[in-house]
């Protein structure tokens, strides 16, 4: 016989616009424009079954041996409790709305999720609240726990905070003063016949021409549509300043624009002596350019004669509990476990990604890991990411028309115009 143990837990939602966005990367598609959470949701009591329970995870890939020992010490500490079944499956972070708002009923009962995406997950009806609310946020930095709530309702679990990017460099090219400045980057890479390296088909990375250039840009209070004036004529730095900044660092034989697989790939076989991307690539560099690995805030870059600090989206990973979930009790035990101190410290340690744990952020681990202080220092110049969806499709033609310098036929101040014109695009059929 099954005995079901009651956690007691009661809430009440309120309404909210749903907004879109990004993770590590990206998440740049598939949510749905717009939708609502009932004012009222039923009250339930979460209940804790003994016997066999089977619990469905997503996450990429490259967490699964981590997960596996995290899960395995739960199991341990509950095995006089319950017979826990989990299932790893692979599911790309930057996917997750997409894919459990198409069949939230049959998604799984914990996943991975960016912080952008919660909005649309708890309008969707797809989040379970935390069950130890206060609790968890005593535990959590306070930007951490307000990503993941919504209103005063804490809906995810907080996990990490370093789902920024910043800047890899190979000591044995490049200087602390070189990688001070885009040029002097490039200038290295060039005459060492190597790579400098950034995604230019996506507007997160792109963001960081744009945001520390005084120009004005974010998400409406409707939570779907953009503002944005990236196309200005007047000021300090006008939309085509940026832009043909922007051609200058394309058409440089140094730079590269390339995914962030292949820039990997270039760390690796020694073609890329430096590159932007976030901290879920910094054990494998730090395997491939072992004691001259090196990582830091972002660099600046010309723009009109001036030196402009490269900008950046930051935000945070946690973990979500399916509303949906027929063993909701034990997945958000388990969720719970997976997010605490101790697991935040083994997360830094073995993957080197960076805590929301008050404790472990603070502890003298996290200042000894170059990447997570590189996450630490461009948080500064960074913004969190709140878009609307238009804002994906038109950075990425920009971005692919900036890096090949191919403006086909239009004037500059056309392409920032057309630039504009669909970040600020409605999205509402």
């Amino acid at each position: 016989m099954k005995k079901k143990i009651a956690l007691g837990l009661f809430f009440t939602a309120g309404i909210v616009a749903a907004l879109a966005g990004c993770g590590n990367q990206p998440a740049e598609t598939g949510a749905p424009e717009e939708t609502e959470i009932p004012i009222e949701s039923p009250e339930e009591e979460v209940t804790l079954e003994s016997g066999t329970v089977e619990l469905t995870m997503w996450s990429e890939a490259a967490n699964f041996d981590l997960l596996n020992t995290m899960i395995e010490n739960f199991k341990a500490e509950h095995a006089g409790e319950v017979d826990l079944k989990v299932n790893l499956v692979e599911n790309a972070d930057a996917n997750i709305r997409e894919n459990v708002l198409n069949d939230v009923h049959n998604a799984p009962d914990i996943f991975v999720m960016v912080d952008d995406q919660l909005t649309d997950l708890v309008g969707g009806g797809a989040l379970h609240p935390v069950e130890n609310q206060e609790e968890v946020k005593q535990a959590n930095l306070e930007d951490a726990v307000a990503a993941a709530s919504v209103g005063d309702t804490l809906y995810a679990y907080p996990m990490t905070a370093d789902n920024g990017y910043f800047l890899y460099y190979d000591k044995k090219y490049l200087s602390d003063v070189d990688v001070q400045t885009l040029d002097g980057i490039l200038t290295v890479a060039a005459a060492n016949e190597k790579k400098f390296t950034m995604d230019w088909s996506s507007g997160w990375y792109l963001y960081a021409f744009f945001g520390g250039t005084g120009l004005d840009f974010g998400i409406n209070e409707d939570g779907i549509t953009n503002y944005c004036n990236w196309n200005a004529t007047e000021g300090d730095v006008k939309g085509v300043d940026i832009a043909q900044a922007m051609l200058t660092i394309g058409a440089h034989p140094g730079f590269k624009n390339c995914l962030d697989a292949e820039f990997l790939e270039g760390v690796k076989n020694g073609s890329v002596i430096a590159g932007v991307s976030g901290v879920w690539n910094a054990v494998e560099i730090q395997q491939a350019w072992g004691k001259d690995y090196g990582a830091v805030k972002l660099p600046t870059y010309t723009c009109e004669g001036k030196q402009i600090q490269m900008s950046s989206f930051k935000g945070y990973k946690m973990l979500g509990v399916n509303y949906y979930s027929k063993q909701k009790g034990w997945a958000l035990k388990l969720a719970d476990y997976l997010t605490n101190e101790e697991n935040q410290k083994l997360r830094l340690e073995v993957r080197n990604q960076g805590p929301s744990n008050k404790n472990v952020a603070s502890s003298e681990l996290v200042g000894s890991i170059p990447a997570i202080q590189a996450v630490i220092a461009q948080a500064e110049y960074g913004k969190l990411q709140r878009v609307g969806n238009s804002y994906w499709d038109p950075f990425m033609d920009f971005g692919e028309m900036m890096a090949a310098g191919n403006l086909k036929g239009m004037e500059l101040q056309e392409v920032m115009d057309m630039l504009v014109a669909g970040i600020t695009a409605s999205t509402v059929q």
